[in-house]
């Protein structure tokens, strides 16, 4: 039985000038899976991530979703220049909606620099997201009519915080959390967003090894409780090796190997890129 697909990108290419930053990339995550994306720095990673989460229009390509076109531009003749909104030409649409319309339709994602509101509560850090898929227009939400609703969400973030291990901190400035918890905060921030499809910017960055194999067993977890597909960018190998199912390598924005983790760890082009090779 073939696996259900949540995320196929296909021939996706992202240029800045003359710099190739990703470069007819393809790849896919399938329902329940977690997958990994690694490479050196400057291997065009976070690029990729940026136009699955419309932080970027790409130059060429096409991203679905649930079986969706969520993002596509297919230029035709000399390469147009790169704007958001659609074009409806003969031959072309250009699809690129904003982070905001990606998230909503199940698309949540972290960054390698933690993006907290560092200076609010951990609990309003939480109910800022629930907002997103708020029933309620601007004018019940100036006038807090919907009371009803803020309630539902309160209780809601309250109840994330809980199931998250944070709800003792849940009064506390975000900024004063240790920094692993303040890493836990913005994965329960993005699973706020009600998500299928979690992306991870390296959640590894800056934590000690205790910290590192906790992470690894909470991704685990939070697959398994919310129904998640996980797609993660890391440089910690023993948390990718450790907990993905395949892995896809970017070396100077080309994909140059995918593969279940063994096969990526004996593989030649991924050692050299790695370690280079000696002259």
């Amino acid at each position: 039985m073939s696996k259900e697909n949540v995320l196929r990108v296909s021939d996706v290419t992202m240029q800045f000038g003359g710099v190739v930053a990703v470069n007819n990339f393809s790849m896919e995550v399938n329902k329940g899976e977690i997958v990994g994306l690694i490479g050196p720095n400057g291997a065009g990673k976070t690029t990729a991530f940026n136009c699955i989460t419309g932080v970027y229009a790409p130059t060429n390509g096409q991203i679905e979703f649930n079986g969706e076109v969520i993002v596509s531009n297919h230029p035709h003749g000399k390469m147009k220049q790169m704007y958001k909104g659609e074009n409806m030409g003969k031959y072309n649409k250009i699809i690129a909606p904003t982070p905001d319309k990606i998230t909503k339709k199940g698309i949540a994602r972290t960054f390698q620099n933690i993006r907290l509101f560092s200076s609010l509560s951990v609990f309003d850090n939480v109910l800022i997201a629930k907002h997103l898929h708020a029933k309620q227009n601007v004018f019940t939400a100036t006038f807090r009519l919907n009371r009803k609703e803020e309630k539902r969400m309160r209780e809601e973030t309250m109840a994330l915080l809980k199931e998250q291990g944070l709800d003792k901190f849940k009064d506390d400035v975000a900024s004063s959390l240790p920094y692993g918890l303040q890493r836990r905060l913005e994965i329960a921030r993005a699973l706020a967003t009600n998500p299928k499809l979690l992306l991870l910017d390296e959640p590894a960055a800056g934590m000690n090894p205790q910290e590192s194999d906790e992470l690894m067993g909470f991704i685990g977890e939070i697959r398994d409780k919310y129904d998640l597909s996980i797609f993660l960018i890391e440089h910690h190998m023993q948390l990718v090796m450790g907990i993905c199912e395949r892995i896809y390598v970017l070396d100077y924005g080309i994909k140059i190997a995918e593969g279940n983790p063994e096969q990526i760890q004996n593989n030649p082009r991924v050692i050299e890129a790695y370690l280079g090779v000696d002259e």
